[in-house]
């Protein structure tokens, strides 16, 4: 298989299925978040809410796109990914891949909605810093800009979440005085089939956009195993052809150079320099191929690296100097550096329907442990029908937008930040129950440095077989 030693295929097969050992977990940890509200107030009956929401998690996945899965990979400096060394690039993976899993399962064994996107990034970056002071000393492979962009939205969502629901909840009193929608549903009583509309469309929403996000996520670290074990079959995108990267590499080295022409600073001729280089060697790796999946293994890990740079560098250029570029040229440069990311920013659909199933799986066992913690830990009422479709209507609309533009975003948090500005919005803190809040908060903190620690130490034991 893939012309891979015995070895070695098994070390893939085994990190392939830790992957989806991952995104099964995830599925189950945050079912909750999109079935609580409808079961808390009789909409769905439990067994029709998890199978709706693993069947939509399976199509958020399948059809969400792959932005946020190379916006994890990213975090991930290709100088690890695709060590010469197969036993680092393994040691990295599986650090990353047991931590996530460790905490994830832990938080859903207690009860506690915890992100598991923090977990993921924490992961990552830990195992980073680890192979960046193992193998530097330091800590300059690290990612630092990519990973506070991607900490900020984990930070800032669920401040976000509960103000949102908080207010949302507050606006239908002032519009619609129902007493009937802020109330605690009896425990036969159905929904208005208005309202009952309503929070079946958020609950599936909510596991549609879950799927799009945090489904990408698992896209994105198998895509890493790829890449770092199979260069030769996943490095580059083999599905596209030659002459069109050639084209592509071409027109924007063309649309640098004559932006060079006009009055640059000396930093802006640097950047443009240091872009033409890189294609240049992106040409110069490519000239003598026939086909793409006739260049050898070496010089497609090569190729995706430099790829890797031009198309970052373009980017910061174009959004750092945008004053430069006059319309055609921001036009011919976003069209030709898009041609070059597509060579790199994919993933075979076997791997999307492989994370697609593990997570819509996941998502239909073990999601009551979550979901008693969610309907009836946070607040000191009953959920109430305003409170559920407030707060599943914030949360689906800001993991659309996180997604959108490809931004890793808490679903848990997001949900469970709402849940609580609801309750806020109708008696007030003293609505909310101090000690679940607590442990929510403390996980909230906690779940970055611990799994960053976790990563780092999984990774020097781990060195020691390398």
């Amino acid at each position: 298989m893939f012309g891979l030693e015995t070895s070695t295929l098994i070390i893939l097969l085994v990190c392939l299925l830790c992957v989806c050992a991952f995104e099964f977990i995830n599925g189950f940890h945050d079912t909750a978040n999109a079935v609580a509200t409808v079961i808390y107030t009789n909409t769905l009956k439990p067994q029709v809410a998890v199978i709706m929401s693993g069947i939509l998690n399976f199509l958020g996945v399948l059809f969400g796109g792959i932005t946020v899965a190379m916006g994890i990979a990213t975090l991930l400096p290709l100088e690890a990914v695709m060590s010469p060394n197969t036993a680092i690039s393994v040691g990295i993976i599986i650090s990353i891949l047991i931590s996530a899993i460790i905490w994830n399962f832990g938080t859903w064994y207690y009860g506690i909605p915890a992100s598991s996107s923090h977990t993921l990034i924490g992961s990552i970056i830990g195992a980073t810093m680890a192979f960046s002071l193992y193998q530097h000393k330091d800590l300059q492979l690290v990612n630092w800009e990519k990973a506070g962009e991607i900490g900020l939205s984990l930070l800032i969502s669920p401040l976000f979440g509960f103000a949102l629901a908080m207010f949302l909840v507050w606006f239908l009193k002032k519009i619609y005085p129902s007493e009937a929608l802020f109330k605690a549903p009896h425990a036969t009583d159905v929904p208005p089939t208005w309202i009952r509309g309503i929070l079946i469309f958020t609950c599936g929403s909510v596991s549609f956009w879950h799927g799009s996000n945090d489904g990408q996520k698992g896209v994105g670290l198998l895509m890493v195993i790829l890449i770092a074990l199979v260069p030769l079959h996943f490095a580059l995108n083999d599905q596209l052809d030659l002459p069109t990267l050639q084209k592509a590499q071409i027109e924007t080295s063309a649309t640098l150079e004559k932006i060079s022409l006009g009055g640059l600073d000396t930093e802006a001729r640097r950047n443009i320099d240091a872009i033409k280089e890189e294609l240049a060697q992106v040409q110069l790796l490519t000239r003598n191929a026939p086909s793409i999946d006739k260049i050898t293994r070496e010089n497609k890990a090569n190729i995706r690296k430099h790829l890797t740079v031009a198309t970052k560098y373009t980017d910061k250029f174009v959004k750092k100097y945008p004053d430069l570029l006059k319309l055609q040229d921001k036009t011919a440069l976003a069209k030709s550096n898009q041609q070059l990311k597509d060579f790199i920013a994919y993933a075979p659909n076997w791997a999307v329907l492989l994370i697609s199933l593990s997570l819509g799986l996941g998502t239909m066992i073990g999601w009551k442990r979550i979901v008693v913690t969610i309907g009836e830990k946070i607040g000191k009422e009953h959920l109430t029908y305003a409170q559920g479709a407030s707060s599943e209507l914030v949360a689906t609309t800001m993991i659309a937008v996180s997604t959108q533009i490809g931004l890793p975003v808490s679903t848990t948090h997001v949900l469970s930040s709402g849940i609580a500005g609801s309750m806020v919005a109708s008696k007030g803190l003293g609505n909310l129950q101090s000690k679940t809040i607590q442990n929510i908060a403390m996980a909230w903190v906690l779940t970055l440095p611990v799994c960053i620690a976790m990563s780092m130490i999984i990774f020097a034991l781990a060195s020691l077989f390398f």
